[in-house]
């Protein structure tokens, strides 16, 4: 029962501590880590290599925006296969319409 008590209170926390990022517009490395769902080291390999947007203001913490990781997640889409099969409907259409 205390067991199941603690495994309860500690997911509430984790849900709280995430909510919290939600309203933060600047966040740190750690809440960074825990907001991408990324282990530290990759997220250091990712600043240090320059592909991911990060701010250093005191040369040794690391913060970020929030918004701006929203659109690095989102930066590279993958089409889905209607969508290719569109495009190239399109291109070939276009083409087509070139050599009238």
């Amino acid at each position: 029962m205390l067991e199941s008590l603690l495994s309860k209170l500690d997911s509430i926390e984790r849900k709280l501590t995430v909510q919290n990022l939600l309203q933060k517009e600047i966040i740190t490395f750690d809440e960074a880590c825990l907001y991408l769902d990324l282990s530290s080291s990759y997220l250091y390999k990712l600043t240090s290599t320059n592909r991911i947007p990060c701010y250093s203001p005191m040369g040794k913490k690391l913060f970020f925006k929030r918004i701006e990781l929203d659109q690095w997640l989102t930066g590279s889409r993958t089409s889905t296969d209607a969508e290719v099969q569109q495009k190239a409907a399109d291109y070939i259409a276009r083409k087509d319409r070139r050599k009238k």
